[in-house]
């Protein structure tokens, strides 16, 4: 499906090389202040031209086309469309009959019965990410004091990264990367156990994005080797404070009262430069493959304000949940 959510419902559309991407936003409260303006910030921090990404560049303008009226949203679904300007479609002809590895050409053109739009991944593109940061600059407003921060932890294994993206790109290669995500501000009590759970929508909305492979709350894999007198978090007063914070912030399911901390593991992108070996969809037989086009060596590199967006997302929906509730 191409939604999420039970109050605060996002809905993607659209395709890489489509005429358009863009967002639908149910559930937003009425009289939040809302103009083309506000997204800016958040989608120029989307956009490539440091040095590992892509040379596609799109305008990113959006245009909000229902859902607000004189600034301010009504209440009824915001819809905001982003146009693809810059398209190359040509690039992608062979990948009907070559799919790509690692893609999702083959398994695509299997569940659609070679209906789907394969032109620079279709629907599964990241091109279609536009819209997620869409949705967060939304969710920001709803959440006014919690505060979401991301950072590169490292990429392709190393924490001090440019000598080997400079290597991946001379190789015509790609890299992986991990980064980590800070949220701070979020009241206590805040997730719905079992099943939405505040690490379970985090999570849920985390993997939506393209390349995203792994993700780990607080100590993670790591507490999988700890004894529970290392691991237990000994709570200090009646804040919620504790001493350590191994659990990421979240006990149950639910936050308690300290930062929330997850790193997400993203794979190096599939669409590399160096040849490689893929099955013909039409004769069955093993052919070599050159991918062209333009794509980033490391999807890390732009999706810091993603997955700040989709956390917001998450956590704006658990929260208006919680006001049903009568829950501040």
């Amino acid at each position: 499906m191409n939604s999420f959510g039970r109050i605060f419902k996002v809905e993607i559309f659209g395709e890489s090389h489509g005429e358009s991407v863009g967002v639908i936003v149910g559930g937003c409260p009425p009289g939040i202040e809302l103009c083309e303006d506000d997204f800016m910030t958040d989608l120029t921090k989307r956009q490539p031209g440091q040095k590992g990404t892509t040379k596609r560049i799109e305008k990113d303008i959006p245009h909000i086309k229902s859902g607000v009226f004189n600034m301010r949203s009504t209440g009824s679904p915001i819809m905001i469309e982003f146009y693809n300007e810059n398209r190359e479609s040509g690039d992608y002809e062979q990948f009907k009959t070559k799919p790509r590895p690692g893609q999702a050409d083959f398994a695509a053109d299997k569940k659609f019965k070679g209906f789907n739009d394969y032109r620079g991944g279709g629907h599964f593109s990241g091109r279609l990410t536009v819209g997620l940061v869409a949705a967060g600059v939304i969710a920001k407003k709803i959440l006014k004091d919690i505060e979401i921060k991301t950072r590169i932890l490292e990429i392709g294994g190393s924490q001090n990264y440019q000598d080997k993206l400079n290597e991946a790109i001379s190789e015509g290669d790609t890299l992986g990367g991990i980064i980590e995500c800070f949220v701070c501000n979020v009241p206590i009590g805040l997730g719905e156990p079992f099943f939405d759970s505040i690490e379970s929508v985090i999570s849920h909305l985390v993997f939506s994005i393209p390349s995203v492979k792994g993700i780990e709350f607080g100590k993670g894999f790591e507490s999988a080797g700890m004894k529970g007198s290392e691991y237990n978090d000994t709570l200090l007063d009646l804040s919620g404070r504790t001493k350590t914070n191994n659990c990421g912030g979240i006990t149950g399911g639910l936050s308690n009262g300290n930062q929330i901390i997850f790193r997400a593991a993203l794979r190096p992108p599939s669409s590399i430069l160096k040849s490689q070996m893929t099955i013909n969809a039409v004769t069955g037989k093993e052919e070599e493959l050159s991918v062209k086009g333009r794509h980033d060596v490391c999807a890390a590199l732009r999706a810091r304000i993603i997955i700040e967006s989709v956390t917001a997302a998450g956590i704006c929906d658990l929260l208006l949940i919680n006001r049903i509730y009568g829950l501040k």
